[in-house]
Formats: structure tokens, C-alpha cells, sequence
């Protein structure tokens, strides 16, 4: 995964590939996704990321940019810091295989839900999974 990129360009730009109009009747979700294709990378919100990352859309780049914000705000939720688990859960729930084309972004958010102590018993399930799925696991 290129974790070095210029993130003033878009996804359609860093893919080089332009999606076409979506379809009159799709769904307000799809458009959304369609839009924020086009969007500068450095751009994209937190909720944006998700959307995208959920979607399976840019993950090369959007993988190591969403570890970098959830490693730097990871500290913080402890003391009532801003921590998006809607981020965190798009991130931890990718297929095994794209943790495993990825071992950087994988081995930063390793490190990063290690120190996530107060999460709901769902999200330490899904951390669980994550952390199960990854090569080399000694966990």
C-alpha cells in the first residue's frame, strides 16, 4: 500500500480512474461515496473515511491515513478526547487479506487498539477479530 502520496489529490486522481454519474435511482449512500471519490484526500473527515473504507473504496490510501488519525487520537479517549468508533470499526473489519497486502497501516493499528482500554464489549469483539486475523499474531 503507498503510504506516501500526495494527499491534495483525490482518489480518482491517485487510481486514475474516473467513476461514471451514478445512476439517477441509487441511493443517497452511493452518491455520497461517488462524491467523495473526487474530494482531496486531505479533505475527508473521519465520518467521510469510514464511509469510504466501509465501502472497500480507496483502501491503499485511506487504510494509512485513517491509522494515523486513530493512533493520535487513541491516547486521548481516556480522557474524553475526540475518538471516532465509527472510523475504527470501518478500519478493524476489512477482510484479513487486505491487513495482509498492508503489514505497516496493520502493525500501526496493532499497536494502536492495544491501548484502547474503555470500549464496549462489541467493539473489543471486533478488535479481538482483527487482532486474531492478522499474520504473526501471537495474541
Amino acid at each position: 500500500m503507498p503510504e506516501d502520496f500526495d494527499r491534495r489529490s483525490s482518489l480518482e486522481e491517485l487510481e486514475g480512474l474516473r467513476w461514471p454519474v451514478p445512476p439517477a435511482d441509487t441511493t443517497p449512500m452511493v452518491r455520497n461515496v461517488y462524491e467523495l471519490r473526487r474530494r482531496p484526500v486531505a479533505t475527508l473527515e473521519p465520518h467521510e473515511l469510514a464511509r469510504l473504507i466501509g465501502q472497500d473504496v480507496g483502501l491503499p490510501w485511506l487504510l494509512p491515513l485513517a491509522v494515523d488519525i486513530l493512533r493520535d487520537t487513541a491516547p486521548g479517549r481516556a480522557e474524553g478526547g475526540r475518538f471516532d468508533d465509527d472510523l475504527l470499526y470501518a478500519v478493524i473489519s476489512r477482510r484479513p487479506e487486505v491487513w495482509a497486502a498492508a503489514p505497516g497501516p496493520a502493525h500501526a493499528l496493532r499497536e494502536t487498539v492495544a491501548v484502547l482500554t474503555d470500549v464496549s464489549r462489541y467493539v473489543r469483539q471486533d478488535i479481538d477479530a482483527f487482532l486474531s486475523a492478522l499474520p504473526g499474531d501471537d495474541a
